[in-house]
């Protein structure tokens, strides 16, 4: 083998695969700071505003019924609608961004 047959295998093996994952550890980089990291602060969010929420405040849930709680346990609200019909809901159905709104208003 000559001398240049060996400096080529030798720097294109090193730099080149390199070069063949550094794309796929981009796209992982990309979609971790651009689809996983938001999620996961909207999610830390959401369970920060329903753990201090309290009797008499307003909410909306996910499916859009307005109503006061009324009475709050470990796992779900009791919510009161207008008519003073009284409806369990689990703490994940409520709307983090419309009770807010609501609050706010």
């Amino acid at each position: 083998m000559s001398p240049a047959t060996l400096l080529q295998i030798s720097s294109g093996s090193g730099l080149g695969q390199l070069g063949q994952f550094l794309p796929i550890v981009l796209i992982i980089v990309v979609f971790y700071f651009f689809m996983i990291r938001p999620q996961m602060k909207k999610a830390k969010d959401h369970k920060k505003y329903v753990e201090e929420l309290k009797k008499n405040d307003r909410v909306i849930t996910t499916s859009g019924i307005h109503g006061r709680i009324v009475d709050l346990n470990d796992t779900s609200f009791l919510v009161e609608v207008e008519s003073g019909a009284r409806i369990r809901f689990d703490k994940s159905a409520i709307s983090l961004e419309a009770s807010k709104a609501l609050n706010k208003a």
